[in-house]
C-alpha cells in the first residue's frame, strides 16, 4: 500500500506568524510566558491574538482576568474575546468551572481545528498558541494542519524539566518545525535583603541546552513575587508597562522572540542560489 500523502497546511487567513508555545513538562509557566509574551508583543506595536489551546487546564482567562464568553454568528465563526488589546479563544471560557473535560484524539482534533479555523481572528502579525505540557494529541494535531511559523519552548534550570524539553525538540525537529528558541523561566530569585541571587532551582542550564541544540537562547525570566500576582489576579505584569517589576524579562523575551521571526522568515523567503 502506498504511503497516505501529507496532510496540506494551509496557513491561517490574515495571520503572519503562528507561533506555538510548549513545553517538555507541566509546571514550567508555560501559560505565564505565553500571556505576558502575548502582550509584550502587543505593547510593542504588534497585532497579537492567544489562542489557549491547553485543553486540560486552560489558565489563560484566569491570568487575562476575563471570563465573557465568545460569540458564535449565524455563519458558524466565532468572534474571539478581546483583554489587554489581545484577540483570545479559550476553552475555559466555553466549559467554566470545575468539570473535567475528557476527551480522546479525534474531538481535540476537532475543537483545534475550530480554534483555528473558524475563529474570526483579523489581521494578525502574530497568533501565540499556549500548548498543553508535552507531546501528545493537540500538538500533533497542530502541526499536521498548520503551518507554523516555529515553536518556543518554556523550560527551568532543573534537570527533569530539561530532560523532558529534550523530548520537545525532538518532536518539533521529526516534524520539521522551527525552534525559534528556549525560554528559561524562574531562572533566579534576586533576594531584596541582601540583593543576591539564588538560584533556587539552578541556573543557565536553559542557555546550556540550547547551544548543544544549535537553538537560539531567547531569555531567562526571574522568579518575581509579582509575576505570580499578575497571573493570580488577570493583571499580567507585561501589562503593567516594560518598568514594572518581573516586565524587563518579559520585554526583552518578547523583543528576542520578533527578532527571531524575522529572521526565520527573511531566510524563507530568500531565493535559492544553486552553485554549478
Amino acid at each position: 500500500m502506498p504511503p497516505a500523502p501529507p496532510m496540506t497546511k494551509a496557513p491561517i487567513e490574515g495571520v503572519k506568524n503562528l507561533v506555538a508555545v510548549a513545553s517538555g513538562k507541566g509546571g514550567v509557566g508555560k501559560t505565564t510566558v505565553a500571556v505576558n509574551l502575548a502582550i509584550a508583543l502587543k505593547n510593542l506595536g504588534a497585532s497579537v491574538g492567544l489562542l489557549d489551546a491547553d485543553v486540560y487546564g486552560p489558565n489563560v482567562p484566569t491570568m487575562l482576568g476575563t471570563n465573557e464568553q465568545p460569540r458564535a454568528l449565524e455563519d458558524r465563526t466565532i468572534i474571539p474575546v478581546e483583554a489587554y488589546g489581545l484577540k483570545m479563544i479559550s476553552m475555559g471560557l466555553l466549559s467554566p468551572g470545575d468539570k473535567p473535560l475528557i476527551w480522546r484524539g479525534p474531538m481535540l482534533h476537532s475543537v483545534m481545528q475550530q480554534f483555528l479555523r473558524s475563529v474570526r481572528w483579523g489581521e494578525l502579525d502574530y497568533l501565540i498558541v499556549d500548548l498543553p505540557p508535552g507531546t501528545g494529541d493537540v500538538q500533533l494535531s497542530l502541526i499536521q494542519t498548520v503551518a507554523l511559523t516555529g515553536a518556543v519552548l518554556v523550560t527551568t534550570p532543573s534537570v527533569v524539566a530539561l530532560a523532558d524539553v529534550r523530548k520537545a525538540v525532538e518532536m518539533f525537529r521529526q516534524v520539521n518545525v522551527e525552534i525559534l528558541g528556549v525560554v528559561e523561566n524562574m531562572s533566579y530569585f534576586s533576594c531584596p535583603h541582601c540583593q543576591g541571587q539564588i538560584d533556587v532551582f539552578g541556573h543557565g542550564e536553559g542557555e546550556r541546552m540550547a547551544k548543544a541544540f544549535g537553538v537560539p537562547f531567547l531569555g531567562e525570566i526571574e522568579i518575581d513575587p509579582q509575576i505570580r500576582i499578575g497571573g493570580d489576579t488577570g493583571k499580567p505584569v507585561a501589562s503593567l508597562g516594560e518598568d514594572a517589576p518581573g516586565a524587563k524579562s518579559m520585554y526583552a523575551m518578547a523583543r528576542n522572540l520578533a527578532a527571531r521571526v524575522a529572521a526565520v522568515n527573511a531566510s524563507a523567503a530568500a531565493p535559492i542560489v544553486q552553485i554549478l
